[in-house]
């Protein structure tokens, strides 16, 4: 009876072990993780799990009964896959049953690694300098905000901003440093960043922005920027960004660009085109997606592993059994949420693509409901939805998105644009 192997333990390897049962499969299942941890949530670690409202504990995702007979094998990262020989070579790094050097053979193969940190490589000490990705890095940072810790955090993302928010709730005296012009510009645009980042500015955080760090040492002479400041630190954050964790499918002839290119059915495409036996779920799949379009695109929003891993599941067990794919075209509407403050940031669709932003909702000094379009030869289409404070309107603009219904004529354009996030660079 066949054998799939998950590798990676998070929601994305969960879930897709319960897809591969909703689907038919009822061989054996594996699931390796370099965590010692069962899977957990990772959004409420730069929120809720920073400022004290949860414990790691109350993290931890209920499983369902269809995978009470799943084998974990937590604490034991794989360094590297034969994909001819469906094999993994294993290295123990944990609690967990395999020993270093064991290896793993399975029949078919769920990628679910997803994303891991990156990092400054800036002269300076590595003392007190801290990323978030996993529980354990979150409450390291945890124990650091105290009451009058001085924190830089490099970088004004969704994860840079959440960060500050909590610091700063816990009485930290805090600073942001970031390239753009505003935060979370790349992500929302100018015009709703500037809006956010007048709420940080109002609870005390201070901004860098156009700026670069030089050196990093918290603790130290502090972290200077490329301006000659020199801002005084206890507590460093790097919140720089993610890169796929690819590295043990290195040597593979899979398509590691950037994630792990798949085609509409996640399925891992190699030299000679879609594996059968290999499919990749959650943010570090790559695969193409109507409403963005070309080119095969990854999407970091927290409902691409259970959306990808439903899609994934039933083309890997019809692959092994050799039987013809599901048709329907897999085009899932991203969505994702950011807490700041009492704020809720909830977005639907692709921002990132808008060419212009359009508040059509209240106002940006309150709650606001923003429209992202794209331009097109005929007018524009709409990319995306963005709502600060506010679900009124929100979800009309979903289910246009959800149904391809996103033209709108040049005429229908009130005003003058203002640039998005891809218009701004």
């Amino acid at each position: 009876m066949a054998r799939i192997v998950v590798v990676g333990a998070g929601v994305g390897g969960l879930r897709a072990a319960e897809a591969l049962r909703a689907a038919g499969h009822d061989g054996e299942l594996v699931v390796v993780g370099d965590e010692p941890r069962h899977p957990y949530q990772r959004p409420p670690l730069s929120k809720t799990l920073l400022a004290g409202g949860v414990e790691p504990d109350g993290l931890t995702i209920r499983r369902r009964k269809s995978v009470a007979d799943v084998e974990w094998r937590l604490g034991v990262a794989v360094v590297r896959a034969d994909l001819d020989a469906r094999v993994l070579q294993l290295l123990t790094i944990g609690p967990g049953d395999a020993g270093a050097g064991d290896e793993l053979a399975w029949d078919g193969l769920v990628i679910a690694t997803g994303l891991r940190s990156k990092r400054l490589n800036l002269a300076g000490s590595a003392t007190h300098r801290h990323a978030v990705r996993s529980l354990h890095d979150a409450l390291e940072l945890r124990a650091a905000l105290v009451p009058g810790a001085r924190v830089v955090i490099v970088g004004a993302g969704f994860l840079g901003c959440e960060i500050a928010a909590s610091a700063v709730g816990l009485g930290c005296d805090v600073a942001v440093v970031a390239p753009e012009a505003e935060p979370m510009e790349r992500q929302l645009g100018i015009l709703v960043g500037a809006a956010m980042r007048r709420r940080h500015e109002d609870a005390g955080v201070r901004f860098h922005l156009g700026r670069l760090p030089v050196s990093l040492d918290p603790g130290g002479a502090g972290v200077a920027l490329d301006d000659g400041t020199v801002l005084p630190a206890d507590v460093v954050v790097e919140a720089v960004g993610s890169v796929p964790a690819t590295d043990w499918l290195a040597g593979t002839d899979l398509d590691l660009t950037d994630g792990v290119l798949c085609d509409a059915w996640l399925r891992a495409v190699g030299s000679t085109g879609p594996r059968a036996d290999v499919v990749a779920v959650g943010d570090v799949a790559r695969f193409p997606h109507p409403l963005a379009g070309p080119p095969a695109r990854r999407i970091e929003h927290w409902d691409m592993p259970p959306l990808t891993a439903r899609r994934a599941a039933p083309a890997l067990v019809a692959g092994l059994a050799g039987v013809a794919l599901d048709p329907e075209p897999f085009a899932p509407v991203p969505s994702f949420w950011s807490d700041q403050y009492d704020v809720t940031i909830q977005s639907f669709g692709t921002p990132e693509l808008a060419d212009e932003v359009e508040v059509v909702e209240g106002n940006l000094r309150g709650p606001f409901l923003a429209a992202y379009r794209q331009a097109t030869p005929s007018g524009s289409r709409l990319v995306a939805a963005v709502g600060v404070g506010t679900m009124t309107g929100l979800l009309d603009l979903r289910a246009a998105l959800a149904t391809g219904v996103t033209d709108v004529p040049a005429d229908a354009t009130p005003g003058p644009p203002v640039p998005g996030p891809h218009a701004a660079g």
